[in-house]
């Protein structure tokens, strides 16, 4: 596009090759507007991630699956009966449901690539491709078990154009550290079922950052970045983090209801 600077597969890939994470699995966030153009889009990105790391799985959550009941547990991070309008409009889970726009474009072009797998939660799915024994540990009491299999496996998580306030990692390395965490409703069908473990608040978790400079491989590319740390430090960092601060990497807000729930 004349006039416009554009990104093509061949600087992506390039980019993500100088991670030198070819052999490793990931998980990934992304944001595309630092980016500019680029040819096809997400579809592009997805596909210089497929040819550049061992496996790619990324969030692909549904929170419009929520409902808030009238009544529930304690402490519990919410106000109950507070979104009756919000779950009229509440939608059942289906494999098919696009993922949140609020994750961003990238999540959805994986979903929909034809060798992809989703894992079947209702509020927190995953997908992936080449990644089929991490999201096969997922359960509805474990939402966030492949995040554990790819550390596991020496995974780790790349972030494009996006900071820690969105590494959906930190929260699997806040329940190895003990944190609470919190019961949430979804439908499925016609029924409402409950989903355990439930992760507190993210926008606190830029905290990390120099915490882990160290452990952490940045590429510029263009006008954006990408970044990557492997999950086993990352959730031995917070686990420190946590147990130096009970309220490390909790954000800053008076009306976060999660984040005020963990301080008690």
């Amino acid at each position: 596009m004349e006039g416009q600077v554009m990104l093509d597969f061949a600087e992506l890939k390039a980019a993500f090759d100088a991670l030198e994470l070819q052999v490793h699995p990931v998980i990934a966030h992304a944001s595309l507007k630092p980016f500019g153009y680029i040819p096809n889009g997400a579809d592009t990105v997805v596909r210089a991630m497929l040819v550049s790391f061992k496996s790619v799985v990324m969030p692909a959550f549904t929170y419009r699956t929520m409902i808030t009941p009238e009544v529930g547990p304690p402490n519990n991070g919410i106000t109950y009966g507070a979104k009756k309008d919000l779950n009229k409009m509440a939608q059942p889970f289906t494999p098919d449901m696009p993922a949140d726009k609020m994750m961003g474009m990238v999540p959805e072009a994986l979903r929909n690539q034809p060798s992809a797998m989703r894992t079947p939660h209702p509020i927190l799915s995953f997908a992936g491709i080449r990644a089929e024994k991490y999201l096969a540990t997922q359960t509805l009491y474990e939402p966030f078990a492949p995040i554990g299999g790819l550390g596991e496996d020496d995974g780790w998580v790349v972030l494009v154009n996006v900071g820690h306030d969105v590494n959906t990692s930190i929260h699997y390395g806040e329940k190895l550290a003990g944190r609470k965490q919190f019961l949430r409703w979804a439908i499925v069908g016609d029924r409402v079922i409950e989903c355990p473990n439930f992760p507190g608040d993210s926008s606190g978790f830029t905290a990390i950052d120099e915490y882990i400079q160290p452990d952490t491989r940045r590429v510029e590319i263009d006008s954006g970045f990408i970044q990557a740390v492997p999950l086993k430090r990352l959730f031995d960092a917070v686990g420190e983090m946590i147990k130096k601060n009970p309220f490390a990497l909790l954000c800053q807000r008076t009306d976060c209801e999660r984040c005020n729930a963990v301080r008690g």
